[in-house]
């Protein structure tokens, strides 16, 4: 059963304050819009909320992102030759596909049982905690489409 516009926004309203961060319209949006488009840009996520709330800037999306990966909503990550992406898809340490023609981005559970998945050759003292692993390839539409 799909969720109202009301029941959603009361959804995104108890996520934040349980993050201890308080609810604010560009909070909402950006969660709204992270929410329906995983694995977007900053620019992109201003595109999105802008046509609610005109006056957003793209250095509140910006401050709003930082404050949710702060607080462990959103994860952020850096796709070599691309812009910062952000998820709400937080809390396990899974990976990426990411097709090098298109840029789509799907997620990939971890690929070898617990995190961090991998193991350093020379951890250098370090605890590790997780490892982030991108894969480059061609996604099926990009390869159906050649």
């Amino acid at each position: 059963m799909a969720h109202t516009t009301v029941e959603r926004n009361e959804d995104l309203v108890r996520i934040i304050r349980a993050a201890g961060l308080k609810v604010t319209a560009p909070r909402l949006a950006v969660l709204e819009a992270l929410q329906q488009a995983p694995h977007s840009s900053a620019e992109h996520l201003l595109l999105s909320v802008l046509p609610a709330l005109p006056g957003t800037s793209a250095q509140a999306v910006y401050g709003v992102l930082a404050a949710f990966t702060e607080a462990g909503l959103v994860r952020r990550f850096d796709p070599p030759g691309t812009a910062a992406l952000f998820e709400c898809r937080v809390g396990d340490n899974h990976h990426h596909l990411l097709c090098i023609r298109c840029g789509k981005v799907t997620d990939v559970d971890c690929v070898v049982g617990a995190a961090p998945c991998l193991s350093p050759s020379d951890s250098s003292g370090f605890a590790v905690l997780s490892a982030e692993v991108t894969f480059n390839g061609i996604c099926p539409q990009c390869r159906n489409a050649s």
